[in-house]
């Protein structure tokens, strides 16, 4: 049993010496010493921000994946003793206006997403330039190592998709529809193109308009309408799966649901048997992770990867993970 000695332990425990009892008492006196009055300067620069790091991600409103990246991020923050700001824009060029006002502020450190790689490609390397390490999350990891981030913290979204095909292949599906709620996201026509090389029918690609969920409701049920051969939808974010089965029911079709990334109405779905699975890439894990990195590179100089990305997905998960995932995505950590 934890915590228990036995007799014989008992009998041969030393004795506390004179001068380790002097010694107890003295660091006793140290710690009052620093819990009165003259502490109380001491113990508020214990708490101070050692740094400042700067997110900005390519989300657009109402997107509740990056709450969870936030509180990832935020967590990680807290333990490290970090000043966290948190900024988001869906269009490229404000992404990397962004960036840039993270640069003019000296933050220490930069997580920044890259949906749109091309627009945010100079504004990262002259972070990099200035002294300012950056490590890329979510999307784009293939082009983090090239904008001399220190690594990519994320999935490998083409492998992601292929098990998602290869999945659907084994529930027996023949046609999928593969919704992009981003236009322009290499990340999400990256995860389409996987799913495309795992399926073995047919994939057709379906762009809407994330932030709008009656127009993308209404473009996909109209799809579901006129194709009746249609018979598996493959949602890129979790607010699209609940859209989806909304539009399955009024297009009354029978196509089955899978999406990549969670959230509680996702979980709830997977309960109700109203989605079969889901993709999930640890969002939290990435703002916890990059937060606590860009710490330890400026206090130990660290760097996780090898040069490689670091993964934290793709796992798929279905009713049967019910039970767990209601837990944590109620905590807002999954």
């Amino acid at each position: 049993m934890i915590g228990v000695r036995s007799a014989r332990e008992v009998r041969t425990a030393r004795p506390v010496t004179l001068r380790g009892a002097a010694a107890l008492v003295a660091a006793l006196a140290l710690v009052a010493g620093c819990s009165g009055s003259g502490g109380e300067e001491a113990d508020g620069e214990a708490r101070a921000p050692r740094m400042t790091i700067g997110m900005v991600s390519h989300s657009g409103e109402g997107d509740t994946f990056w709450d969870i990246v936030q509180n990832g991020a935020e967590r990680a923050a807290a333990k490290d003793r970090v000043k966290f700001l948190y900024a988001n824009d869906k269009e490229g060029a404000k992404q990397a206006e962004l960036v840039q006002s993270y640069i003019d502020q000296k933050v220490d450190g930069l997580i920044v997403t890259l949906a749109k790689p091309e627009a945010l490609k100079a504004v990262v390397r002259k972070a990099v330039a200035h002294g300012i390490p950056v490590v890329t999350i979510n999307s784009g990891g293939q082009f983090s190592k090239a904008y001399g981030a220190l690594t990519h913290i994320g999935q490998d979204e083409s492998v992601a998709g292929e098990a998602v095909g290869a999945e659907l292949d084994k529930r027996g599906r023949k046609k999928v529809l593969c919704v992009i709620h981003e236009q322009g996201n290499v990340s999400l026509e990256d995860r389409c193109a996987g799913v495309r090389k795992g399926f073995g029918g047919r994939v057709e690609n379906l762009n809407v308009d994330g932030t709008n969920a009656p127009a993308s409701q209404s473009s996909v049920e109209a799809k579901l309408q006129s194709d009746k051969s249609i018979d598996a939808i493959v949602t890129l974010g979790a607010p699209m799966a609940a859209i989806s089965v909304k539009a399955k029911q009024e297009a009354d079709s029978r196509a089955g649901i899978a999406t990549f990334d969670l959230n509680a109405a996702v979980v709830k779905l997977l309960k109700a048997k109203n989605v079969d699975f889901a993709v999930d890439q640890q969002p939290y894990l990435q703002g916890y992770e990059a937060v606590d990195l860009l710490a330890l590179h400026k206090a130990n100089a660290n760097v996780l990867g090898g040069g490689k990305p670091v993964l934290t997905g793709p796992e798929l998960v279905t009713g049967k993970d019910v039970p767990k995932l209601e837990e944590y995505t109620g905590r807002g950590t999954r």
